[in-house]
């Protein structure tokens, strides 16, 4: 681990709040771009990254204006977040709820499939995302979104979809459980076969676009079904301010217990790092 002087650390962490101000900027022009092109008439006020702009030398020298530079990065954090919940909101509760625009643009089949696809996309690849976030998309397709994969490779059982459940904090008991893995099987995506005392699930089909069905969506919506794992992956990356303080620190310990989170990708860590380097100096003014 690269160790630094708090001097040092205040120039990194600069670089890094510099870095996240212009991912800000991008980032929210590219939302509200796509948004403005497909989503508007849903929604014309989705939950925007709110973007900033940060000066260095006040940044290096003066506290007050740090410590409101590293409050306003934890807000833009909470931006994110409700930036994806209001994109899987709005499609979920408007555009693919059998809207007239939905219906028009994608045939009977492509319709069904698109509402697994984007919650296999979107929270397939948001781990961290989905355990937040029960609300925006409903439960069927989470359920197929979580466990697509291993259920392509392996099947699954009842109970080990349960627990697989579990890890991103949905609680459900095995009867209601089994109530949506029906409708899944109806849907087409599911087969089950008895095995021993216990249900096992297969993937009887692939969550696959026709042909013009991938044209349309590539056209119309992949840029904004691509943008919160883009977003996620550039934003909630802090790893160059996992450091170790040696000298310079009036808490050295704090500090450097702080800054270990930063290791760790994702939202929640993010947080907490910018939250408490700003408590920290607020106290060590």
């Amino acid at each position: 681990m690269t160790e630094l002087s708090e001097k040092e650390f205040i120039a990194k962490l600069y670089e890094v709040v510099y870095k996240l101000s212009g991912i800000s900027k991008t980032q929210s022009y590219r939302f509200k771009r796509e948004w403005d092109a497909y989503l508007n008439e849903f929604e014309p006020n989705p939950h925007i990254l709110r973007q900033f702009s940060v000066e260095k030398d006040r940044f290096l020298n003066d506290v007050s204006y740090r410590i409101e530079i590293l409050d306003t990065v934890r807000l833009s954090f909470d931006d994110g977040f409700h930036s994806i919940k209001s994109l899987l909101s709005t499609l979920y509760k408007s555009y693919l709820n059998d809207s007239s625009k939905f219906k028009k643009d994608f045939s009977e089949i492509d319709q069904l499939q698109l509402k697994y696809f984007i919650a296999k996309e979107i929270l397939g690849n948001l781990f961290q995302y989905n355990q937040m976030d029960h609300e925006s998309v409903p439960l069927k397709y989470n359920i197929l979104a979580r466990t697509y994969f291993m259920i392509k490779n392996n099947g699954l059982t009842t109970k080990t979809i349960k627990e697989n459940l579990n890890k991103i904090f949905i609680d459900i008991k095995l009867t209601e459980l089994r109530k949506y893995l029906n409708e899944i099987i109806q849907d087409g995506f599911l087969k089950k076969k008895k095995e021993g005392r216990a249900y096992v699930y297969n993937l009887a089909k692939e969550i696959e676009l026709s042909e013009e069905g991938k044209k349309k969506f590539n056209q119309i919506l992949r840029p904004l079904v691509d943008w919160p794992t883009l977003f996620w992956r550039s934003y909630y990356n802090i790893r160059e301010i996992n450091v170790s303080i040696i000298k310079g620190a009036k808490d050295p310990q704090l500090l450097n217990n702080i800054l270990s989170k930063a290791a760790t990708q994702g939202y929640l860590a993010c947080h907490y790092v910018f939250e408490n380097l700003k408590k920290y100096y607020e106290e060590h003014q």
